[in-house]
């Protein structure tokens, strides 16, 4: 019997959350606070948050609408099962079907973007009654294991693959100038689109499910897609009787421009997937939008899966609010300052010859660095050249220094920007000034 021990069963050391993506070499910073497009560390530090944290937070930090849709949705009722009805959580799937493109109106609701990927993988393969999923190379779809399986980056498949793996999931190039010898944009249109088209026949189209693609690469490198290869992408999903998934997790809700990155691209997909930006990551919500006739099949066949906090009503309180912010205001005016953003990049990269290439769409865009000398990456962790010392890394922590925060791509062999849509022209000059005094110091 224990005596006189506070608490028995309990440790008495200090707990310590682990930080997701850890690195045992670095150290996370610590945030306390936010306001607009600018967050604070616990030292009083203040930061320009130019990668929405985690390409998330696109309505900016401390919304007061969206923290009282939120506050009155608690006071009301906190949660519902996931298996009943409940009117916020129906009032937001008729404001998704509202924005969604074309016919896209059934609402299957998860928690996280990996999730919302994986069921729609399930839902494709369920009413195709085929096993396969097509994604690409130099994806990024999750980090659970079956989304995971889905994702092209080496480093998620195979910290995930080392101990499990899963099947279903075949892979195709990405429409990018290194994985064809292309001589024109159009021209590259055609050959990533035949490949895709040579791979569906070789897996055997009748196997084949689904396409999962990120409209505009997120992770990746913010990469659009070169014109016409999602209308020949579409044309070929339509011959051969294969779903189009739109992975929308990180451009939707106006990062690129419109509610959903495929929308720059004129085309209507079978299905999208959403998460991030849908409550400004205010509360964890996501899952997929599909098109009637699936949701008119799941519905008649039954669908015996599901999450315990998929469509909780505080998150999709938070929704319902981001929408109206993003519809308001908040996506005209990141359209407005988005050509900002674009010039100020390209003159980045015609004065730094460090700088291979700039490349993205409305809120979303990556600065790739290359050896001027032999137009090849510094560092490529992909390659095995994770033991060296990367300036590219070291771009981001000096833009850290002079107050502006930047992702890091897949690979690290670039720096992603994807500011909050409430982003001011000032604080975007401001930004870009700081990350081009970081190059400068890295690299002159």
């Amino acid at each position: 019997m224990q005596e006189n021990v506070p608490h028995a069963g309990r440790g008495e050391t200090d707990g310590e959350a682990i930080p997701h993506w850890h690195d045992p070499d670095g150290e996370a910073m610590t945030i306390v606070e936010g306001e607009g497009a600018t967050v604070y560390d616990d030292e009083g530090s203040a930061y320009l948050d130019l990668i929405s944290q985690l390409y998330c937070t696109n309505a900016g930090h401390s919304n007061e609408a969206i923290t009282d849709a939120m506050t009155a949705q608690m006071e009301r009722i906190p949660y519902v099962s996931s298996a009943k009805g409940n009117d916020v959580r129906d009032a937001l799937a008729d404001d998704l079907a509202k924005i969604a493109p074309g016919s896209l109106s059934e609402v299957y609701f998860s928690v996280s973007g990996s999730e919302a990927n994986e069921a729609a993988a399930q839902i494709a393969r369920t009413v195709q009654d085929a096993p396969k999923v097509l994604t690409r190379w130099q994806s990024y779809h999750g980090g659970t294991a079956g989304a995971g399986s889905l994702t092209g980056d080496p480093s998620t498949r195979s910290t995930l693959g080392r101990y499990a793996a899963t099947t279903g999931s075949e892979k195709f190039l990405p429409p990018l100038p290194t994985a064809f010898d292309a001589d024109s944009p159009e021209d590259l249109a055609e050959q990533a689109a035949n490949h895709v088209e040579f791979v569906i026949q070789n897996e055997g189209a009748d196997s084949v499910a689904a396409i999962l693609m990120e409209p505009i690469g997120g992770t990746s490198g913010g990469y659009p897609a070169p014109p016409g290869y999602f209308e020949r992408l579409r044309e070929i999903c339509d011959e051969y009787d294969v779903l189009l998934i739109a992975d929308e997790v990180i451009t939707g809700f106006g990062r690129c421009g419109e509610w959903f990155g495929i929308e720059t691209e004129s085309v209507e997909p079978d299905m999208i997937t959403f998460a991030k930006g849908v409550t400004s990551a205010y509360a964890p919500l996501a899952g997929v939008i599909a098109d009637e006739w699936i949701g008119e099949t799941v519905r008649e066949e039954g669908y015996d899966l599901g999450q315990t906090f998929a469509g909780h009503p505080v998150a999709c309180a938070a929704g319902r609010a981001a929408i109206d912010e993003y519809e308001s205001h908040l996506i005209d005016d990141a359209r407005e300052l988005a050509p900002v953003l674009e010039s100020r990049l390209e003159e980045l990269a015609a004065t730094h010859d460090v700088v291979e290439t700039v490349r993205g769409r409305g809120f979303l865009w990556s600065v790739v660095f290359a050896d001027p000398e032999t137009g090849e990456p510094f560092v490529h962790p992909w390659a095995g050249d994770d033991d060296e010392e990367n300036p590219v890394a070291a771009v981001r922590e000096a833009a850290a220094d002079r107050g502006a925060l930047f992702g890091n791509g897949r690979p690290d062999v670039q720096i992603l920007i994807a500011p909050p849509l409430c982003t001011t022209r000032a604080e975007l000059e401001r930004g870009i000034d700081a990350l081009e005094e970081a190059i400068e110091e890295t690299f002159e």
